[in-house]
């Protein structure tokens, strides 16, 4: 296995962790911006008024996106392996 081939695994892999987290790292952060504004506006500054709606979020988007999350996971293995096979 040469550099080039463990530089283009590392590359797919980070593209692939990158692709798959940045919906539920977006929603979080949209979320979390939403309630430090409210808490700016109210003056109510409680470090766990944030945390429901993160966690409700996060779970709603892993419910709608987890089927696809789970494709592109697949895809991604199916791809490893098929590069192992050739290696």
């Amino acid at each position: 296995m040469t550099q080039g081939q463990v530089m283009e695994i590392l590359r797919d892999a980070l593209f692939t962790t990158f692709k798959l987290s940045a919906p539920l790292l977006i929603g979080s952060l949209a979320v979390g911006l939403i309630i430090s504004v409210i808490q700016a506006a109210t003056q109510i500054h409680e470090q766990t008024l944030t945390f429901v709606p993160k966690l409700i979020t996060i779970g709603l988007l892993l419910l709608f996106i987890g089927p696809w999350i789970m494709t592109q996971m697949g895809e991604f293995v199916e791809r490893l392996l098929t590069y192992m096979v050739s290696i």
